[in-house]
């Protein structure tokens, strides 16, 4: 269980009960969690992973046009779609993803396509099974990914006729979630 989302909901419904009623009650709370450190502890987590996020999507940004190559994971051999989402996040999360597309899927908590934030997996199926390829959300209703042999690393709009037909959902990576962090 993790316990900064349940903190995280937890002051969510603090700052909305005090704002519905200002009460002697709900300011005791909020001084009492401000007292103990929660709320600096969310405000730094949640800087944190913005800020993953960010270095994340700046760095994929770096590698547009690299050449793709099946089974690449580098600038030097290209990439294929999965050796080009777990090159970045090793590179600037510092978390080691699995190799595949199907397995970074189960690696890692589905969301709503709705709940996408940068630093989010998107996936679609372009070879008619379930999770065949993967990108990087940036925002905005695009990703980036390393797309088919001759192209290269780029930036695409998932609400393109081809992308939007084969998504095939969202996903969010997790330290706690069947990773490796390397240290």
């Amino acid at each position: 269980m993790r316990v900064i989302p349940l903190i995280a909901c937890f002051l969510a419904f603090v700052s909305l009960s005090a704002a519905a009623q200002s009460t002697p009650q709900a300011d005791d709370l909020t001084n009492f969690l401000h007292e103990k450190g929660f709320l600096a502890r969310m405000s730094e987590a949640s800087n944190q992973v913005s800020a993953q996020a960010s270095d994340l999507v700046v760095g994929a940004m770096g590698f547009l046009g690299v050449p793709y190559r099946r089974g690449g994971s580098s600038v030097e051999t290209g990439f294929d779609c999965s050796g080009f989402v777990k090159s970045m996040f090793e590179q600037t999360v510092g978390l080691v993803l699995p190799r595949n597309a199907a397995q970074q899927a189960a690696a890692t908590q589905t969301i709503d396509r709705a709940e996408l934030r940068p630093g989010d997996l998107v996936f679609f199926n372009t070879m008619r099974h379930a999770f065949s390829h993967v990108g990087i959300y940036v925002g905005n209703g695009k990703f980036i990914h390393s797309p088919k042999p001759g192209a290269e690393v780029r930036v695409e709009d998932m609400g393109g006729s081809y992308w939007a037909k084969r998504f095939d959902g969202a996903r969010r990576v997790n330290a706690e979630v069947k990773v490796t962090p390397i240290r």
